[in-house]
Formats: C-alpha cells, sequence, structure tokens
C-alpha cells in the first residue's frame, strides 16, 4: 500500500504525519520552535530552524510507523503564509525568516497603499486590507533597511518555497500559499509586475509557481541521506494551511464551508469563480483545487479568548483539573453546558486583539454586555462561545449577499472538540455543522494533495471520498433560532455602537 508524508509548516511548530491511501494516519510528530520577538513589531526564526525540526520530525514518524521509506510515495505540504526568507542561488538563508507576525513595515504598507490604492489592490490580489504583515511589504521593508541583503538575494522564498527546494534542489511553489503575499495576481494566477516593479524586484526573484498538487520532482541524494527518506519519493506542491485544512476536512465543492476555531477563527468557503465585495470585508484566495477559489474571513481571536478567560479568570478550575487529572477547558464547558441558549442576555464581542473580517477594525476591544446578578461563571464562558459563533454567522451573511450558499460547515481547530461548542454554531447560524474523523485536518489535506500529484488519486474529490470521513452532524435546533437571532442582532449593533469608543 501507498503512503504519504505529510508536513505542515506552523507558525510555532513543524508537525509530520504519514498516512495510508485510505486517510488512516500511522504516526504523528511535533516539534515546537520559539519565535524571535525582541524589537518592537519584530518576529524572526533562523530559516534552518525549519529544516532542522523537519528532519527531526520526520525520522521520527518513519520510525515510529514502520513504513519502508520505498512505500512513500510523495511528500506534500500545509504551510503558513507571508512568513518568507531570502535566499541566495544556492539556497542558503541570507537572514532569518520575517515572520507573518511581524509588524515593521508599517511605512512601506502605507507606501504600497498610496501608491495602488486598496481598490486596485484587493481586485489584484483579493487582499481588502493593506497591512504590514504582508510579504510585498516586508521586501520593501529589506530593500530600504538591509540594502546589501536585497542586493545578494537570488530567491524570496515563503516557508513551503524552503522546505520544497531543500528537498528537491528546485525553486518551486504554488498559488494558494503566494495569496496573501500582494505579489500575486489572482485573476491571471501569475506575478503581479507593476507590485514587482514598485518594489524593486522581478519575477526571476521568486519561485516558478504551479498549481498544489503538482510533482516537483524526487527527493535529492543529500535531503534523502539527510533525511531517512528514499529518492524514489516525490516532492509535490502544497497549500496554504487554511486550503489544505480544508481540503482533509473534504471541503472540495461550493455548498460545504470550513471554519477553524483555533486561537483565530479562519473560513475556507470553495467558489468556482473570482467576486469581489464593494465593501471591502472579503478575502479572496487562490484556492489548492485547480481553476477554484475561496473566500477567507478571519477573526485575529477566538478560542484565544477562552484561554484567556480560563488563564485569568478560571484559576479554581485549573487547580481542580491538576486535581483530578481532569481538562480545565471540560470543566468550564460543562458550566457553560448547563446555561440556556444566549447567555441569559449576557453578550460578548471577543475583540481581544482588534478584529479581523469584516470590520477590519485593529482598535476594536473586547466587550462583556448585559450582565446581571442573575449571571454566574458558566454564563462568561457560554457567552464567548457564542461570541466565536455570532463572529462566524456574521462573516457567512456577508458571504451570503456575494452568492455564496451554505449548506454544511466542517468544523476544525481545537473548538471541533467541544460538542457544545459545535451545537452553539449549528444554533446560531441555523445550519448543520460537522466533524470530521482525523484531528489533523492540514496534514490530512497535505497528503492528500500528495496523493493526487502521485497519481494515487485521480483528482481531490476522488481522494477525498477515499480519505476523508465524517465522524459527527450536529443539526441545528429551530428552538434556538429566535434566540440567537437576536443575540446576533445585539453583537452587530453593540459593534456599530461602540466602534467610536475604542
Amino acid at each position: 500500500m501507498k503512503h504519504f508524508l505529510a508536513i505542515d509548516l506552523g507558525t510555532s511548530a513543524v508537525k509530520a504525519a504519514i498516512f495510508d491511501e485510505r486517510g488512516k494516519r500511522a504516526a504523528l510528530d511535533i516539534q515546537e520552535y520559539a519565535l524571535l520577538t525582541e524589537g518592537e513589531d519584530l518576529c524572526e526564526l533562523p530559516a534552518e530552524t525549519y529544516w532542522d525540526k523537519f528532519v527531526v520530525a520526520c525520522k521520527k514518524v518513519l520510525a515510529d510507523s514502520a513504513v519502508d521509506p520505498k512505500d512513500i510515495a510523495a511528500v506534500g505540504f500545509a504551510s503558513q503564509g507571508e512568513s518568507f526568507v531570502p535566499v541566495d542561488a544556492s539556497g542558503k538563508p541570507l537572514r532569518n525568516t520575517i515572520v507573518w507576525l511581524d509588524n515593521r513595515a508599517h511605512d512601506e504598507a502605507a507606501a504600497i497603499e498610496a501608491k495602488f490604492g486598496r481598490d486596485l489592490v484587493y481586485k489584484t490580489t483579493g487582499q481588502p486590507d493593506v497591512g504590514p504583515i504582508w510579504t510585498a511589504c516586508k521586501i520593501l521593508w529589506i530593500k530600504t533597511h538591509e540594502p546589501d541583503v536585497f542586493a545578494a538575494t537570488a530567491k524570496f522564498c515563503l516557508v513551503e518555497d524552503f522546505l520544497i527546494h531543500r528537498l528537491s534542489g528546485k525553486f518551486v511553489s504554488e498559488f494558494s500559499v503566494y495569496s496573501s503575499s500582494l505579489v500575486l495576481d489572482i485573476n491571471t494566477r501569475a506575478l503581479w509586475p507593476e507590485m514587482l516593479e514598485f518594489i524593486g524586484v522581478s519575477a526571476d526573484h521568486f519561485p516558478e509557481l504551479t498549481e498544489s498538487g503538482s510533482v516537483v520532482g524526487p527527493i535529492t541524494a543529500e535531503a534523502a541521506a539527510a533525511t531517512g527518506l528514499s529518492t524514489e519519493t516525490l516532492v509535490v506542491t502544497g497549500a496554504y494551511d487554511h486550503a489544505a485544512g480544508s481540503i482533509g476536512a473534504g471541503v472540495t465543492h461550493s455548498g460545504v464551508m470550513s471554519e477553524t476555531t483555533g486561537s483565530s477563527m479562519a473560513i475556507c468557503a470553495p467558489v468556482d469563480s473570482i467576486a469581489f465585495d464593494p465593501e471591502f470585508r472579503v478575502p479572496v484566495h487562490c484556492h489548492a483545487i485547480s481553476g477554484k477559489y475561496f473566500f477567507s474571513p478571519y477573526g485575529e481571536t477566538a478560542g484565544m479568548v477562552l484561554k484567556w478567560f480560563r488563564d485569568n479568570l478560571g484559576q479554581s478550575e485549573i487547580a481542580q483539573a491538576e486535581a483530578t487529572g481532569g481538562d480545565a477547558f471540560e470543566i468550564l464547558s460543562e458550566m457553560a453546558a448547563a446555561v440556556p441558549a444566549g447567555s441569559e442576555g449576557l453578550v460578548m464581542l471577543p475583540f481581544l486583539s482588534g478584529t479581523g473580517a469584516p470590520e477590519f477594525d485593529p482598535n476594536a476591544k473586547g466587550v462583556f454586555f448585559g450582565l446581571a446578578l442573575k449571571h454566574t461563571k458558566g454564563h462568561f464562558v457560554r457567552a464567548i462561545m457564542e461570541s466565536v459563533a455570532y463572529m462566524i454567522a456574521k462573516n457567512v451573511d456577508v458571504m451570503a449577499d456575494l452568492g455564496v450558499k451554505v449548506d454544511e460547515i466542517r468544523s476544525l481547530g481545537g473548538g471541533a472538540k467541544s460538542d457544545l461548542w459545535c451545537q452553539i454554531k449549528a444554533d446560531a447560524m441555523g445550519t448543520r455543522v460537522a466533524i470530521v474523523e482525523e484531528s489533523e485536518q492540514a496534514l490530512k489535506g497535505a497528503a492528500i494533495l500528495a496523493g493526487v500529484g502521485a497519481g494515487v488519486f485521480g483528482d481531490l474529490e476522488a481522494a477525498s471520498n477515499d480519505m476523508v470521513a465524517i465522524k459527527k452532524r450536529y443539526e441545528p435546533n429551530a428552538d434556538n433560532a429566535q434566540i440567537y437571532a437576536a443575540g446576533l442582532a445585539t453583537y452587530e449593533a453593540l459593534y456599530e455602537n461602540l466602534k467610536g469608543l475604542f
């Protein structure tokens, strides 16, 4: 039986897993690293860290799975976007990776917006705001502040590109991961010449861009010696992590979307053609599915809000969990489950670090509204869960204005582990919510792309049918529809009435 090595290049860890062609995971390893955040707005990581951690994780899953390296047909990727490293012609890093969280390029972002205007940037790149996290802004920062590095750079590589080159010896990448770089014209699926000219680079400064699931070539002898992999294994282009996670949850066609509730919230809603929101509320990306796109609304803080509550106001639950071997989140969730839908009028705005789509307001703050003597800790926990559901519902309503119809939502991330939270989302949106068997959906998506690239599957939909299984579905409770409609209306009115005070 053929197997696939899947790699998830995350913000704080590299994950590796081996899957067989039926979708069963044979092994998983996670190698964490600490980002360098000294200095205001700075966030970096030595590029070699990605490779070093990948090598450790790769050897670990090979050992744990006992799979013959020659039986691994291909390696595929799920990757963070925006983070990049300048390299020389041999692929050697010339400085640390500038991680997507880095916000140093404020002046450069302002210069790009002044040059092109928000409307043109959105309708070319799909990004409705021009901020310092985007790759083009940071490349311009290097040109201004590190001219020697800029002059010596042969390629600007995103993290996926860096690993693909290290494994295959070729500079190749794919469209989905470049969709948030501001250098890709998503309409033509080609680099944007005017942006390249403005930031002082050429198309030769970037890898060759292809569709996700494309074969780059076999693993080199040097990479095989370092990792324990076989030179018969193919390197295949992967996908932006949210797109990969969506594929790993079986979201391959319109009518079904995924939402990921981790520290933040991210939606992936496939669409067959580009549509731009005249109100600049919805990011648009090239999909890992050839020729398709996806709307990608996101929220800055989601599960992070519940973690903040636990860490700062849940000390007794933490102590109880430590004493009993339980989980503080489960204890808090049980308290929330005892509270009626709508939290008896307690509504939260979960904006602890500003807000993403659809408001894009970096000044927004968190709010609890409607507090009364009857409210308990369980009410606060449920209100937090409901606030994330409202955030998702508001974005689904915005996408509906653009013609997106959603019949089912696949819930991913840590939030999908909570039956209560999944049911709240189904009730608040009036839409069926489903969770899948595999908890590492981005890795599953990377494995699916690897399988398609290796020719084991004819296409992504066939691979998804073979490798993805639904674990549980949550049907909306009609009795709660009116309660949550009122809650969403209060949520929206709160932001509109308070935004001038933030």
